[in-house]
């Protein structure tokens, strides 16, 4: 997250002392006030950035996600927000965090955004924050700590222009994001009930994109279970778990591993405990995206068939699926969000596109609960869960401002509900 040094916070009723609070200005002009604040919020937005970059925070880091929370609360809180720590809903997870400030106009907004990684414990060590060129590099960089940095920089931005032509801002930063947010759905869905419209932060995709579709997303796992023997004794009274899992997944794979529709890929295997012991056990794990829901029940269909026929006698397999998010369509409430940000960065001389790709979000569940959704507001990045992942510092300044004007025109004219 980035560090607004040198950027002095200026209170509310100070700004409003001489007359009211500022209003968002004309559709499509840029706002050469706010662009001059997101430039020199620029050394600070780094600073930040760096300071939760060099945090691991890894999906399931207790310790690492709450000093990252620790440091974004902190900034939240010195703008007056209420901030509240959310025990999340699954074991072993660090505390979600939300923050919210009420304002005078109509629109509520929630921003999204998760500041766990793919990463484990050590990865920071061995690849901390950097710069090289027109690219930041370093874990969670892009996904998804440069947006939730962004989200911070901005409410600063309109906190010191004295902008409350808002009903009500929250800011949800939680921390299972990566693995579907098992420590978050419930949470979210209770925000998204008050809510008008929802911001995610995600990265966008370059060269400089807006999410406006996302596929599904659901991790099917195929777990055997067999019999233990002596691998050099008694072999043959064994029953080999791990070669029946080799024919369940000979069998499973029918599906596409890319594309732009249905794919599914073998993720996780395990088998075994000795090299002596025939094994008993044997998991695997598919991940499985999708554009259009009812194929999660085809894929699962078509596995739980293959389970009912086994090669290795006297071996069972049990087919489960654990979800995470369903796809985020095409929809008009979307579009006309796109359409608003495409004419807000055209004022900046810039053009802004828009796409989809198989990567899951909490915007599928706005859109589910009937909340207008714009995803892929973060800074534009590549490379995600790889040691190649880079933030495109090209995108910071125009991203943040693109944010920031979007808070402003929606404050006062909340979009319609998709039903």
């Amino acid at each position: 997250m980035r560090k607004l040094s040198g950027f002095v916070l200026v209170g509310v009723a100070g700004l409003l002392a001489g007359g009211s609070a500022l209003a968002a200005p004309a559709a499509g002009a840029r706002d050469a006030r706010l662009w001059a604040e997101a430039q020199a919020a620029r050394e600070g937005q780094v600073a930040l950035l760096r300071e939760v970059v060099n945090i691991d925070s890894g999906t399931g880091d207790v310790a690492g996600g709450a000093k990252v929370q620790d440091v974004v609360a902190a900034r939240l809180q010195a703008l007056g927000m209420a901030v509240t720590r959310v025990k999340a809903e699954a074991p072993d997870l660090p505390d979600n965090l939300v923050a919210t400030i009420e304002g005078n106009g109509k629109a509520r907004i929630l921003l999204i955004g998760h500041v766990d990684t793919v990463f484990g414990p050590g990865t920071v060590a061995r690849r901390p924050f950097r710069i090289e060129g027109d690219r930041a590099t370093g874990p969670g960089v892009s996904d998804e700590k440069g947006g939730v940095v962004e989200g911070v920089v901005a409410l600063e931005m309109l906190h010191k222009l004295g902008f409350k032509d808002f009903k009500r801002i929250t800011f949800l930063i939680e921390t299972s994001e990566e693995r579907g947010s098992p420590g978050t759905q419930a949470l979210i869905g209770r925000l998204l009930t008050d809510a008008d419209v929802e911001f995610n932060l995600e990265p966008g995709d370059s060269p400089d994109m807006l999410t406006v579709w996302r596929k599904g997303s659901a991790t099917y796992h195929i777990d055997v279970k067999g019999r233990a023997a002596h691998a050099g004794v008694a072999p043959q009274d064994g029953r080999n778990a791990a070669t029946e899992l080799i024919h369940q997944i000979q069998a499973d794979d029918v599906f596409p591993h890319s594309g732009a529709g249905l794919t599914a890929n073998l993720t996780v295997m395990s088998a075994g405990t000795r090299a002596n012991i025939i094994p008993e056990d044997a998991a695997a794990q598919i991940n499985v995206r999708v554009r259009d829901r009812a194929d999660f029940d085809r894929v699962q269909r078509t596995y739980e068939a293959n389970a009912r026929t086994v090669q290795v006698p006297d071996t069972t397999v049990t087919v489960s699926r654990e979800r995470a998010f369903p796809p985020l369509p095409d929809n008009p409430a979307t579009a006309a969000l796109a359409d608003r940000a495409a004419r807000i960065y055209a004022g900046l001389g810039m053009t802004l596109g828009r796409g989809g790709n198989g990567g899951a979000s909490e915007s599928a569940l706005a859109a589910d609960a009937g909340v207008p959704a714009l995803d892929g507001l973060g800074p534009v990045g590549g490379g995600f869960h790889s040691d190649g992942e880079y933030l495109d510092m090209r995108t910071l300044t125009p991203r943040l401002y693109l944010l920031a004007r979007l808070i402003m025109e929606v404050g006062a004219n909340p979009p319609p509900r998709l039903r």
